[in-house]
């Protein structure tokens, strides 16, 4: 992940109201992490070649290119008002909405959007920007979504891959800037495996397996207390599919984190079947933490 000093945090605007939220989101993460927001907006007009300029003859402030330009100054503003004393800065770059995202992804501290935007299919609970960005980005992206529970701590999945011990680095970065508990859970339904393809023993004592799954949770948290002195972390290990268990989590969370891929995934899916689950159904914002490939 970008933390080389100056990296700014993104956040991507359309004008929607899920937008705004993702704004006042980036906002807070600025400040805490005392870092400048960048408010991006994907125009993607010119690639289509429509006109984007007023027409002749038209009333001032027409055309497309203005309306973008007035989407981004009002997101602006609303960072402005809801974190006073940040340094927030607006662009509009031509593209689409993903590409443009996925291409601040390299230099940025942070990338924030909303949950669905503008133009999205009513039907679906995410949008697919969202997807997208997170499932190709190079640094942590940060969803917007349901709301953060004031006084609950930041919930980080676990199942002892490489993406859920950066998940659990970050997740502690986070908690520590926030003031609030780590809360590390990891959730099974078999035997742990160690890389897809694993065999899995047809016969096993559950408290035995109980016993080796909370130490797979204990091994990916080792040095997190040493790192973040007086950071509070809880552990839980439950038998259970490890979306519900998230799920569930963040009905009390500020903030659900999640590996962008974990053990077990299908070979071909770049965004895991977990990280991709929480994202359409937690009730707090989530942060998916892909690591390289």
């Amino acid at each position: 992940m970008n933390s080389a000093n100056g990296a700014a945090v993104v956040v991507g605007v359309d004008g929607s109201e899920p937008a705004l939220r993702a704004v006042r989101l980036a906002a807070a993460e600025a400040a805490r992490r005392r870092r400048p927001l960048r408010v991006v907006h994907g125009f993607i007009w010119p690639l289509l070649r429509v006109p984007v300029e007023p027409v002749t003859d038209a009333p001032p402030g027409g055309g497309l290119r203005h309306q973008a330009e007035d989407l981004v100054a009002r997101a602006v503003a609303e960072a402005e008002a809801a974190e006073p004393g940040i340094r927030v800065t607006g662009e509009i770059i031509d593209g689409e909405a993903s590409a443009v995202l996925l291409g601040e992804t390299p230099t940025a501290a942070l990338v924030v959007l909303g949950d669905r935007g503008l133009g999205g299919f009513g039907a679906l609970v995410i949008g697919s920007v969202a997807v997208q960005v997170a499932t190709y980005a190079d640094c942590p992206v940060l969803v917007a979504r349901g709301e953060e529970h004031a006084d609950g701590p930041v919930v980080v999945g676990v199942d002892g891959s490489p993406a859920s011990r950066a998940a659990v680095e970050f997740a502690a970065e986070q908690a520590a800037l926030r003031g609030a508990a780590l809360h590390a859970v990891h959730a099974y339904r078999h035997p742990h495996s160690d890389g897809p393809g694993d065999m899995q023993p047809l016969v096993y004592q559950e408290s035995k397996l109980h016993d080796e799954e909370d130490q797979v949770l204990a091994q990916s948290l080792a040095g997190i207390e040493e790192r973040h002195p007086g950071l509070p972390v809880t552990r839980e290990v439950v038998r259970e599919r490890p979306v519900a268990a998230l799920t569930a989590a963040s009905r009390r969370a500020l903030l659900v984190v999640v590996g962008g891929r974990g053990l077990g995934e299908l070979a071909g899916l770049l965004l895991g079947s977990v990280s991709h689950g929480v994202l359409h159904h937690s009730a707090c914002p989530v942060a998916v933490v892909r690591t390289p490939e």
